[in-house]
């Protein structure tokens, strides 16, 4: 039977599908849903729409490409789902076809932005240079404000912070530098360190670095991620375990089995490498201080949905005797969805105001949040709002 899906590439596939039986239960869950209140802004509306592609009835050009554009990929939906529909893997496999649908033009302006520039560590850190000079010189303000809102903060002297590369004593412990956590987040990545010492591993910073392919995953760009993917397996995969310290990373590593399982050369080291990814938070290390007061912890949807990690987050801060706060907001999106934030402005910014207006709500002075690009959207829009509730990853907060 002729389908509407574009050949020669990977597509939703009909065992997939299948597992939904559009009963609904998802669609609370789901944040566009829940702003729009359209059928097609739902996960089972969106699953509707490839259905008809898959029976030919539609074509992934037009509305279908606008309704798989609008999803943030939050996958708050598999957790509500009955049936465990995989729905993370058919999102990405659908746009892997409205990738390939789009003008010559558009697909390369996005290519050179997620593969030229994040697939590139000097590339990277050229343009973290470049967002340093311009908010120094408080240029950035006449930037377009869906930029600013997701623009992360950058100094130089920030990006020059030295990492160790090697520390402490034990079984070998690997971290995944990335991208923007490399050039925006580097307290991060030493408070990390710091966790495995203390909890018995020998922290290693592997030369080299960059990103693991996630944002190239998301929009469509299966060449690339699969590129990266191979470039992360072979600089860690002699490692014991690999520690990432980002959220939306770890869940893309542990994909990435998934990702080459077609590439006979790189299928089982990618089954290797994943089985070692252990998300920071996970590491269950002492702390490094005592925390006094409450903390409020935003749940990363890669930590909620992708991976079951929420404890994991309470009882590291726990440990260090914090009172945690959770939001009141049932671990809704915070918006930033990668690049959603850039790419679908209006939506992502009203999700961005709302999760700033549930943190302020609980009147904590710091809010607990392990993703950069939840960091980066959460930030600004406190910032926005006038508040000067600190965003911490956990692992700074205890360090």
């Amino acid at each position: 039977m002729s389908t509407g899906w574009k050949p020669g590439i990977p597509a939703p596939t009909r065992d997939d599908l299948n597992t939904c039986v559009q009963c609904g239960l998802c669609l609370p869950s789901c944040p566009t849903f829940r702003i729009t209140g359209l059928e097609t802004s739902s996960p089972r509306g969106r699953i509707a729409a490839m259905r008809a592609v898959q029976a030919g009835e539609a074509s992934v050009e037009g509305d279908f490409t606008r309704f798989t554009d609008e999803c943030l990929a939050c996958r708050a939906c598999e957790a509500a789902c009955p049936s465990s529909v995989p729905y993370g893997r058919l999102i990405e496999a659908a746009r892997i076809q409205t990738e390939a649908a789009r003008p010559a033009h558009d697909r390369a302006v996005r290519r050179a932005g997620i593969a030229g520039v994040m697939g590139h560590r000097r590339m990277v850190r050229l343009m973290g240079l470049g967002m340093a000079i311009t908010q120094a010189l408080r240029v950035d303000r006449l930037l377009p404000k869906r930029l600013r809102l997701a623009t992360p903060r950058v100094t130089v002297r920030g990006m020059r912070t030295p990492l160790p590369a090697s520390s402490g004593e034990g079984p070998t412990a690997m971290l995944l530098t990335g991208c923007v956590m490399d050039i925006a987040f580097r307290p991060v990545h030493q408070a990390t360190i710091d966790a495995l010492v203390r909890g018995g591993y020998r922290a290693v910073v592997p030369r080299g670095g960059g990103c693991c392919g996630a944002l190239a995953a998301h929009a469509g760009e299966l060449t690339s991620a699969r590129d990266l993917a191979r470039k992360r397996i072979a600089e860690l995969e002699q490692a014991e375990v690999i520690v990432v310290d980002s959220a939306g990373c770890s869940a893309h590593m542990r994909t990435y089995g998934h990702l080459l399982a077609d590439d006979p050369a790189w299928a089982h080291r990618a089954d290797a490498v994943a089985a070692k990814v252990r998300d920071a938070v996970e590491i269950n290390a002492p702390p490094g201080r005592p925390v006094e007061g409450r903390v409020a912890v935003h749940d990363a949807c890669h930590h909620l949905h992708a991976q079951g990690i929420g404890p994991e987050v309470r009882r590291t801060l726990r440990a260090a005797g914090a009172t945690c706060v959770d939001l009141g907001d049932g671990g809704r999106c915070c918006g930033a969805g990668g690049i959603y934030n850039v790419l679908e402005p209006a939506m992502a910014g009203e999700l961005g105001e709302q999760k700033a207006r549930a943190i302020i709500a609980t009147g904590a002075p710091v809010v607990a949040v392990a993703n950069p690009g939840c960091a980066i959207q959460i930030t600004n829009h406190l910032r926005a709002l006038g508040s000067d509730v600190e965003v911490r990853h956990p692992l700074e907060i205890v360090d």
